[in-house]
């Protein structure tokens, strides 16, 4: 196998194992910062509006997701949700992100993803990250270098950031563009086959298939694409 001169990540499911999202918890954390709340609404009803809204602009259905390539970012997002709604926050975005983000759908690092970044770094294989995600950017890097602290990653590119959305050719293009590599030099790993594998597939990059935190139907699989469920088992392979 001839290794790659750097791997990119996808962040959810890959990266950070993050906990069945609860949108109610996120909304309810919020709250408690509402300096005015016109409409004496719950959390329920917040998240209701929320719903709606998605539902509207087909975000996160995950049937279609891969389909929806160009990010609502939540500092257009969440303006709208609360003062639509007679609600204000003594928060900036980025704070109500992160309130939002910990409530709802905390995470921790998969298993064995330190030891393998560590591995890479000790190959010298170059490491950074690119994730559809609709939090601030600078959120999402707290995260991750909260929960992966020492890692060696050049670059977070999220779509709230830069726009598209993978499986959108042109994400994995900026990433190329400034790792200063040819897509044959790069492997992308991540969780979402159309998103992810289908998506660096389609740029030239290398896919790998990481499943090791996600349950996959029986009928989802594709022999062609190598496919690991624990981050050893990759570095194995690296090594043959």
């Amino acid at each position: 196998m001839k290794l790659p001169k750097m791997i990119l990540f996808d962040y959810g499911q890959t990266l950070i194992a993050e906990q069945k999202f609860d949108g109610i918890k996120g909304t309810e954390a919020v709250l408690q910062y509402a300096v005015k709340n016109k409409y004496h609404l719950t959390a329920q009803q917040v998240q209701a509006r929320a719903n709606e809204l998605n539902l509207e602009f087909g975000r996160y259905d995950p049937e279609k997701r891969h389909l929806f390539q160009i990010e609502v970012p939540n500092t257009m997002f969440t303006p709208y949700l609360y003062e639509s709604q007679g609600i204000e926050i003594a928060l900036s975005n980025s704070e109500i992100d992160t309130v939002f983000w910990d409530a709802a759908a905390p995470g921790e690092p998969t298993k064995g993803i330190k030891e393998f970044l560590e591995y890479l770094n000790g190959k010298g294989i170059r490491t950074g990250v690119i994730s559809n995600i609709a939090y601030a950017p600078s959120v999402v890097a707290e995260r991750i270098n909260r929960l992966l602290p020492g890692n060696t990653f050049e670059f977070v590119i999220t779509s709230s950031n830069y726009m598209f959305r993978k499986p959108n050719k042109r994400i994995f293009d900026l990433a190329l563009e400034k790792a200063e590599l040819r897509p044959s030099e790069v492997w992308y790993i991540g969780d979402q086959y159309e998103c992810d594998v289908k998506g660096s597939l389609h740029a030239g990059l290398f896919p790998v298939w990481y499943i090791g935190a996600v349950d996959l139907p029986d009928t989802m699989w594709d022999n062609n694409i190598l496919t690991v469920a624990a981050w050893e088992e990759l570095s194995g392979r690296m090594e043959r």
